[in-house]
Parts: C-alpha cells; sequence; structure tokens
C-alpha cells in the first residue's frame, strides 16, 4: 500500500505550467513532480502544501475515461463542478492578502464560520476555486446548531437518512 493522501484530487488547466507558477507565487504551494512530453508540454504534475497533494494537468478526454472531458472552467463558461479545501494551521489573513498580491480575485473575504473555522475562498486566473480554512474554535454540535439553525448530524443514520 502507497503512502500519502487517500483523496488526491486533481485540477485541470489550459496552461498547467503557467498554473503551478501561479499557484506556487499565490497560495505557497511546492512543485514535487513534473512531467512534461517531448514538446515541453506538461503532461503530469503534482503539488504540495502542508503534507497535502494536487495534481495540476492540462486538459484531457480520452477513452480511459469514457465520454468525459477534464476541462478547465475557462472551457465551460466559469463554471465548475467542485472547489479544492486547503486547511491552514495559521496565518490566514496573511495567507489571503499573499493571493490578493498574486492576483487571485478573493471571492469571499477572511471571515470566522459557525463551525469553528476562519475561512476565505479565492478564484485563480483560470476560474478554480480554492477554499481556505484555519481552525479557530470547538464549538459542540448544539452549539453549531444554535448559531446557524442548521441541523446537524455525524452520519445518515442519525440524520435520519440511513
Amino acid at each position: 500500500m502507497a503512502d500519502g493522501p487517500i483523496f488526491h484530487p486533481t485540477a485541470f488547466y489550459r496552461d498547467p505550467l503557467a498554473a503551478l507558477k501561479w499557484l506556487e507565487a499565490a497560495f505557497g504551494f511546492e512543485t514535487t513532480t513534473l512531467v512534461t512530453e517531448p514538446s515541453g508540454r506538461v503532461g503530469y504534475s503534482e503539488m504540495s502544501f502542508n503534507g497535502g497533494v494536487v495534481s495540476i494537468n492540462p486538459e484531457f478526454s480520452g477513452e480511459i475515461i469514457g465520454d468525459a472531458r477534464m476541462v478547465s472552467p475557462l472551457e465551460i463558461e466559469g463554471r465548475g463542478t467542485q472547489f479544492i479545501r486547503v486547511h491552514l494551521a495559521e496565518g490566514i489573513d496573511a495567507h489571503c492578502e499573499r493571493a490578493r498580491a498574486a492576483g487571485a480575485r478573493i471571492t469571499q473575504e477572511p471571515h470566522d464560520e459557525f463551525y469553528g473555522e476562519r475561512t476565505y475562498r479565492a478564484m485563480d486566473p483560470e476560474g478554480h476555486v480554492w477554499n481556505f480554512a484555519q481552525p479557530v474554535a470547538a464549538p459542540s454540535l448544539e452549539d453549531m446548531e444554535k448559531a446557524s439553525g442548521l441541523k446537524l448530524a455525524t452520519s445518515l443514520r442519525e440524520a435520519g437518512h440511513g
């Protein structure tokens, strides 16, 4: 069994080399694997940050994924199907300012959430949304329900769906 994270997200870009450079400057990610084709085109890459790993790769389609096409949000009028959540131990406000200075569009300014995290969201130049979160409190489920008006559960069964 391989060491490493159980989940390993991949984000697809029109220009993955530019994305790698931008993500290093804006978010402090580190390129740890870069595979290039003879033409110089990025074939595969990985970045790490605080023990997490994300692949930054070119748009892709092919037999191995059936009819699917893996594309940048630029290809689909800015739409996306996910955002990548990144946990920070500390320094979220400074991290946000670093991202802003590198040209990130801050879609949600840093703020404290009812579930005990301070979060902000940033959009990269190709339209991927990155969600950064730092723990600031450890509220109970009861406190979170009271603060949010939501019903919180830790399983489908507990929520009455299992």
